[in-house]
């Protein structure tokens, strides 16, 4: 694989489908997206492992829904990292990158020398699709469950969707000659499509929370599970070296299956963030809110948690009291 090549295979998300079995996939490669997303902020190494997983899984998740507008990840939780929300924005063209913003909220104090899930409490896992305006946004949520964030995203299709869903995921600080020290995340996504189980169509069962292999019986057990035993044989290289382009390993896994691939996506970080949003999300507000809000240098200021963006507004200007 050349280094073009690889440069090509960046950033993007390969979708698939395996002919010879109901299953469907993406491959994502993310390098310059993972930068843009990191450098905006000082995060503590177990915190950056927990953003990259975010929007890898935001970057697999994203491709799969045609969207109008924004999808969006969360992990809301009692432990040291409090918080991680990632927004993926469609492309507004064919042929136009997607985009991808995250951000993290934490507790230092609170961090430990233990694995980055370990710095995750009790607490839920969320998704949520806004196709925009006149559009009812959708939510599902299921309680944080497993060892990692694919984990939750596994259980989160088989509790709220009753897809079987597996993920495999590889990230972490990578340099090459001349290169500097920087984050690379590679993984692959792989969905069964199958009739929900008797069992969880049902509503019975023993309340936990569900996961894929409940929901696939017979036949489509069988092709399940040997599809996730090929899967299981990936190396991390593989999914983020330099050496493996994603149609190279999607043959090498699945070419009994018959593997299919279709236009890769491109995607960029990207945030939405602008004064006129910021004075339209302060528009609420009556000149005494407004009074509150300014700093004793005499002006209002807000910063985004995405870009690190930072906005400088005069007082008069904001508000529903604003002066024209």
């Amino acid at each position: 694989m050349t280094q073009g090549t690889k440069i090509a295979w960046d950033d993007t998300v390969l979708p698939f489908q395996l002919d010879d079995v109901d299953m469907r996939g993406r491959v994502a490669r993310l390098d310059g997206v993972l930068e843009g997303i990191l450098k905006q902020h000082d995060y503590p190494p177990q915190v950056e492992a927990l953003v990259a997983e975010m929007a890898l899984l935001t970057a697999l998740i994203g491709q799969t829904i045609k969207l109008r507008w924004k999808l969006s990840l969360q992990v809301q939780s009692k432990g040291a990292v409090r918080m991680i929300a990632t927004d993926y924005y469609g492309p507004e063209k064919e042929g136009e990158p997607a985009r991808i913003r995250a951000y993290a909220s934490y507790d230092a104090d609170r961090l430990t020398d233990d694995a980055p899930f370990e710095q995750i409490g009790e607490g839920y896992f969320a998704i949520m699709i806004d196709q925009g305006k006149g559009m009812t946004p959708y939510q599902g949520i299921t309680p944080l469950a497993g060892g990692s964030l694919a984990a939750c995203a596994e259980a989160y299709f088989a509790q709220s969707e009753q897809l079987p869903t597996r993920f495999s995921l590889s990230f972490g600080k990578s340099s090459g000659p001349g290169e500097p020290e920087h984050w690379r995340a590679g993984g692959i996504m792989l969905q069964h499509m199958p009739k929900a189980s008797p069992l969880s169509a049902s509503g019975e069962g023993t309340g936990e929370v569900l996961k894929a292999d409940d929901l696939v019986e017979g036949d489509e057990a069988e092709n399940w599970n040997r599809v996730n035993i090929l899967l299981g044989t990936v190396e991390d290289l593989e999914l983020i070296g330099p050496s493996v382009p994603p149609t190279d390993l999607l043959l090498r896994l699945f070419h009994e299956e018959q593997p299919r691939v279709y236009d890769p996506q491109p995607v960029r970080f990207g945030c939405t963030c602008s004064e006129d949003r910021v004075r339209q999300s302060l528009s609420i507000y009556s000149a005494r809110d407004i009074e509150k809000m300014t700093t004793d240098e005499g002006r209002v200021t807000a910063d985004c948690q995405f870009c690190g963006a930072h906005y400088d507004l005069d007082p008069a200007t904001v508000g529903f009291d604003a002066k024209a």
